[in-house]
């Protein structure tokens, strides 16, 4: 299943290759040209029937993880890459660099804290990761400083609709791609994969520049918080409530015409769809959006609980949902007085 292998490849913010080498072997066969830029960007490109209009459609290959950054004796200290919740880093098994080297990330045990570290979170700069080198030298050779560290996560299906995996954001939104470039459009598609967009929406910016969209859609995992402890009204999305679309969130504003064009379209078409009720958090519409002078943005995404965590979960429904949701919306692209009355 191209899910569980996308999930289970390790592309640290700046370290994509692996991600990007995996989706060119599966996209070039049905693009007209595919080119990777100074960035490490991907883009999969189809020329349409009429080519009047461009559509951009990004997801982004990276994940969060850490990087070396010291030594501590044989043990390796570190740094996150992108935004990750420090307090459920203890325990955590991770993997070094390409080869893969096992470890674990821990700190001073319990029965050697004092009573007033008992009582507080512990910090990152506390923590290490030990893979069983005795000596600094010996740590050294396996995990040069910058190496990238990733969580070590199993593809797993729980219940009958269920997927816990690491990376699902983004690599939820690089599957829908996948399978959205191999259809034919009127207007030109360009499927961009993009890079560094945990690190601060870098790779979108520079694809976003080059092609100068019409109208782009991001393919998105996004936040849930469907959980105990948390109020209805302050869910972000739910778990089984469909494809979600965002009406603004820190980096953007999507376009209402064009936001509300999707939501129509899905309750038209009995395809579950709901509005992400946060304005928390972003993703590369932010910096598309921006661009030259300006274009029309939104996001469809799969809800995700636990984002950023070695264990997100997601509901298969929603995926469909949202994969559902793009082809009609693609589909009814191609008429150019429907495209063009969105852009316009």
């Amino acid at each position: 299943m191209i899910l569980k292998e996308l999930t289970e490849l390790n592309g640290i913010s700046g370290s994509e290759y692996n991600v990007m080498e995996y989706i060119k072997g599966h996209v070039e066969k049905y693009a007209d040209s595919i080119s990777i830029d100074s960035m490490g960007n991907l883009i999969a490109f189809k020329k349409g029937i009429t080519g009047k209009y461009k559509v951009m459609l990004s997801a982004h290959m990276d994940e969060v993880g850490l990087m070396v950054t010291g030594y501590q004796d044989g043990m390796l200290k570190f740094k996150n890459v992108g935004g990750i919740d420090e307090r459920m880093l203890p325990g955590k098994r991770v993997l070094i660099g390409d080869n893969r080297i096992p470890g674990f990330i821990a700190a001073k045990p319990v029965h050697l804290q004092e009573k007033e570290e008992r009582g507080a979170n512990i910090k990152l700069k506390s923590m290490y990761i030990d893979i069983g080198a005795d000596k600094k030298e010996e740590a050294e050779a396996l995990a040069p400083i910058g190496e990238y560290v990733a969580f070590y996560s199993q593809y797993t299906e729980l219940g009958s609709d269920t997927i816990k995996a690491k990376a699902l954001d983004d690599r939820v939104g690089c599957a829908m791609l996948m399978e959205l470039i191999k259809e034919r459009y009127n207007f030109d598609l360009y499927a961009c994969f993009t890079v560094q967009e945990e690190v601060g929406l870098r790779g979108s910016e520079i694809a976003a520049y080059r092609i100068k969209p019409h109208l782009a859609i991001v393919m998105e995992g996004t936040t849930c918080s469907d959980v105990p402890g948390v109020d209805e009204h302050s869910h972000s999305t739910t778990l089984g409530g469909g494809a979600a679309l965002t009406i603004m969130d820190r980096t953007s504003y999507g376009d209402k015409a064009l936001v509300n064009f999707l939501y129509k379209l899905a309750e038209e078409n009995n395809i579950k769809v709901q509005f992400k009720r946060t304005t928390t958090g972003g993703n590369d519409a932010g910096k598309i959006q921006l661009t030259g002078s300006g274009v029309k943005v939104a996001s469809i995404s799969v809800p995700c609980r636990y984002i950023h965590s070695p264990a997100s979960i997601m509901s298969k429904k929603d995926y469909d949902s949202c994969l559902e949701l793009a082809k009609l919306a693609l589909s009814r692209f191609n008429n150019d007085e429907i495209l063009g009355g969105l852009i316009s």
